[in-house]
This record gives structure tokens, sequence and C-alpha cells, in this order.
């Protein structure tokens, strides 16, 4: 399997991060590209017509995106145990809301940098932005109450929680987002400590 990604980008960490917990990493072919939002990369656009990463190629010769449906993949091909088979399992529904929320506000906060970094400073929405930390912060409280605790393995909505605390702390320092939530703070101090996520760490 042939993975397309851009190394700065926090969809690819989760995927990234991934294979090493369920050890595929060195089965996977990493083809690495630069990518932005305003200007196509054909590399990844003939994979994906959206343009973005990760792609996924598998030998049949089709692609998978975006990044939960790999991770999906990925989970019931190499680590089907880490699914829970009873889908009526409230377990099961709760690692996909938190999966769900860690992207959400990711989502939000690539709209933030695009928004500060790509648009002249005299047509940036201050509204838009403020609209969308309202988002990102909203989000963080929610999990602040329901912070999960790292045990000897962790699952999708614990890795995508920590490679969106890790975004926030790469792209948003300014932000403090560990200021009122020690949930949060203390979960991400387990997390980050963890292989996968310093091997990965973005630069």
């Amino acid at each position: 399997m042939k993975l397309i990604y851009s190394p700065p980008s926090p969809y690819a960490r989760k995927v990234l991060v991934l294979a090493h917990e369920i050890e595929i990493f060195e089965k996977l072919e990493h083809v690495r590209i630069n990518v932005a939002p305003t200007v196509q990369n054909d590399e990844i656009a003939m994979w994906n017509p959206l343009g973005k990463v990760p792609a996924l190629i598998l030998e049949t010769g089709e692609a998978l995106f975006d990044s939960r449906v790999i991770c999906d993949y990925l989970e019931q091909k190499f680590r089907p145990d880490a699914q829970v088979v009873d889908e009526n399992n409230e377990l099961h529904w709760m690692i996909k809301r938190m999966h769900a929320l860690a992207d959400g506000i990711l989502d939000a906060a690539l709209l933030v940098r695009y928004e500060i970094t790509l648009r002249p400073a005299d047509k940036r929405w201050a509204d838009w932005i403020d609209g969308q930390m309202r988002k990102i912060r909203n989000g963080l409280n929610y999990l602040e109450k329901e912070a999960p605790i790292c045990a000897d393995r962790v699952n999708i909505g614990q890795i995508a929680l920590g490679c969106t605390l890790g975004y926030l702390d790469f792209r948003f320092e300014d932000e403090n987002w560990r200021s009122d939530r020690p949930n949060l703070s203390a979960f991400y101090d387990q997390v980050s400590s963890r292989p996968s996520m310093k091997k990965t760490k973005p630069v």
C-alpha cells in the first residue's frame, strides 16, 4: 500500500500515528508531497479529486480518502480487535464521536490558519476568525469534561484528539489551550509521550 501525504498535515499525522500503533508503518510506501489550498498538486489530485491529503492507494489500485476512512480501513484490516463488534455498544459510538469532534476542531483551526496566512491583511474577516476560534474553544471545553485516560493501547478517538492538540501547539501557541483545561492537558502529556507521537511530531 502507498500512503500519499504532506508531513505538516495533522490529518496525515493521525494516519501515521495509527500506522505506528498497529505496527504497519514500515509496510507502507511513503510518498511525501507538498500541498497548498490555492494550488493543485496533480500527484494527489489524480487519486483524490478534492486534492487533499492523505490518500491511501491499495494493492488493487483503488484509492481511499479522507483520513477517517483510511483509519477505519487500517483498523479493520490490521487491528480488528480494536473495533467494537456490536455497533449498539455505546463505547463504539463514543470513540467515533471523539474522532469526529477532534477532526471538527482541526477543520476550524485550519480555516483560521488559512485566513491569517493566505489572505491579505486588509481583507481578513475578523468575524469569521472569531467564529472559528469559538468552535475550537467550545470543542475543547466539551472534551475537557470527558478527557480520556490513555491505557497501554490507544483508540482512534484518542489518536485523533492527540493530533489535534498537537496541531494547536504547533500553529496556535498563543492560544494557550491548556489554560483552565487540566484534564485535556494531562491527557496530552500522556498521549504525546508515546513513541508514535514523538516520531510524527511536526517540525
